[in-house]
């Protein structure tokens, strides 16, 4: 997997967005860590799926709310 991105929340808790392949599926991986280990909380997306979560969070944070 690699590293795509990551979204800290304070100096021990942060998530990490990687890509890569899952039993020979595209996917992305969306994951806690906490002291740069993950913690169970997270999801596995393949590609369809994390492009259809993408589509409803734009939906959502242009909503303007």
């Amino acid at each position: 997997m690699t590293l795509a991105g990551r979204v800290i929340r304070n100096e021990n808790d942060e998530i990490l967005v990687k890509r890569g392949e899952y039993w020979g599926i595209d996917v992305l991986d969306i994951r806690w860590f906490s002291n740069d280990k993950p913690t169970k909380k997270g999801v596995r997306l393949n590609i369809d799926e994390a492009k259809e979560l993408l589509k409803i969070l734009r939906e959502e944070l242009d909503d303007g709310n």
